[in-house]
């Protein structure tokens, strides 16, 4: 039997990155392309950047493999209802529905932190985890994911949890350590605030950091003092792609 293989495209706010994975290995089998998210972000704008890129991998590969795209988003059934980094002009459109004409397939269409924390589940550090997976994404905000014996719980937005008069994600994400200038000691006091406060709400069983900065995680995750046992994400930025990808089928 033919490995069965599956495209996942992940849509930022400054980049779409797309390939074709292996869905039994969670192995990427193109090159991952990329093209700039148009600036501004608007709907017909990055349809037409995402259909340039899937055009690329089609041609390679086909275009009757799977195809799953996650987005910086609130998506319920299949609509979007929030818009981070992008035009707000994509809240309460039916995304999905937009994406599938613009490209005449099937797509399965969800949140990109959502994706990651499930890639994390079928192919990284959360592999056979039981219990209440967090994953959360530090970057630009604060994305989560919450996974319960391997099951998605979408749309969880932890970044937006008013945590001492402000957004988490205002203190805590890794841009807030870029726009304050914080050494790694006084950002880790900031996240030892948020997991703590994460870690009381809902007493998870393990936490997976993602985000590009995971991969500095010897200087942060050593300074966090929980009961929970908090790890780096393994698949960083193709955790989108993979987990969009995973979900497609």
């Amino acid at each position: 039997m033919a490995t069965q293989h599956a495209i996942g495209i992940d849509i930022g706010g400054t980049g779409i990155k797309g390939a074709v994975v292996d869905l039994g290995t969670g192995q990427l089998v193109s090159e991952r392309r990329k093209v700039a998210t148009p600036e501004g972000g608007r709907p017909a704008d990055i349809l037409t950047a995402t259909g340039e890129l899937l055009a690329g991998l089609s041609d390679e590969f086909g275009d009757d493999l799977p195809l799953g795209v996650c987005f910086p988003a609130i998506v319920k059934h299949g609509r979007t209802l929030s818009a981070a980094n992008i035009s707000k002009e994509w809240i309460g459109l039916p995304a999905e529905e937009l994406f599938e004409d613009a490209f005449g397939r099937e797509i399965h269409f969800i949140n990109d932190a959502d994706a990651a924390g499930y890639a994390e589940a079928r192919y990284g550090a959360a592999v056979d985890a039981d219990g209440l997976v967090i994953l959360t994404t530090l970057g630009t905000g604060i994305g989560s994911a919450f996974l319960y014996d391997g099951v998605l719980v979408p749309n969880t937005e932890l970044g937006h949890i008013e945590l001492d008069g402000r957004e988490a994600e205002k203190n805590a994400a890794y841009s807030a350590m870029e726009r304050d200038s914080l050494e790694w000691p006084e950002w880790a006091a900031r996240l030892q605030r948020f997991y703590a406060h994460v870690e009381f709400i809902f007493s998870p069983d393990l936490f997976v950091v993602g985000g590009g900065v995971s991969k500095h995680h010897a200087q942060f995750l050593p300074l966090l003092d929980l009961k929970t046992p908090i790890v780096p994400a393994v698949h960083r930025n193709n955790a989108g792609i993979l987990g969009a990808a995973s979900l497609a089928v």
